[in-house]
């Protein structure tokens, strides 16, 4: 789910690299989460990578997405935010128009290329990853339910993003539906409505700048 603020379109905020490379040093070893199981721990409280995230459901995908209204200079590059969720999680969205327990959503960051092979406009996603986070709803686990995990590459553990970081309280305040942002997610958004599982702080925005 990503990059710093800036790079995220599903979620917000990675950690500082400090905070990567502490990771790397405490996770000598890792094992990978099944493919569509609950959310699986190492024995310091890092998150497992999720196997075959790119086999679940896909959910959309952003280009130079910004919450800020100050867009931030991208150093003339732009990036694709891709977000998918695990099938089971997602299932029970369509039939409930909200997220079950232990959800997982990847948000993975990748650049974007305008020039390659016979393409002469727009653009098409680099193979580089160059952002990668994961929100996990875990009830058991977590005061708020939901918590956002930073990985330094998709192989790796992911570390734990502390619950007082602007991710948490952005999401609480503007997302659509428990503290996702579906009315991002094309596919979604209309069950979400047909439900009537719209967040009221949502409902609330949508209704004061006009958006349909």
């Amino acid at each position: 789910m990503f990059p710093k603020a800036r790079l995220s379109a599903g979620f917000v905020c990675l950690l500082a690299a400090a905070c990567a490379l502490s990771f790397i040093s405490r996770s000598p070893q890792v094992v990978r989460a099944d493919n569509d199981a609950a959310p699986a721990y190492a024995a310091n409280g890092d998150l497992l990578p999720p196997k075959n995230y790119r086999e679940w459901i896909y959910l959309t995908s952003g280009i130079d997405m910004s919450y800020s209204p100050k867009a931030m200079d991208m150093q003339d590059h732009s990036v694709f935010d891709n977000v998918f969720v695990n099938p089971s999680a997602y299932r029970s969205f369509v039939a409930t128009g909200t997220w079950p327990d232990k959800t997982v959503m990847v948000l993975e960051v990748r650049g974007a290329k305008s020039k390659g092979s016979i393409n002469h406009s727009g653009h098409f996603q680099d193979t580089e990853i160059m952002g990668f986070e994961v929100h996990v709803k875990d009830e058991a686990s977590f005061p708020g339910k939901w918590a956002f995990f930073d990985f330094d590459s998709p192989d790796k553990n992911g570390t734990l993003i502390p619950n007082d970081a602007p991710c948490y309280t952005c999401h609480a305040a503007h997302a659509a539906v428990d503290t996702t942002f579906v009315q991002f997610y094309p596919t979604l958004l209309p069950i979400a409505k047909a439900k009537g599982t719209l967040a009221a702080a949502y409902l609330n925005e949508e209704s004061t700048t006009g958006s349909k």
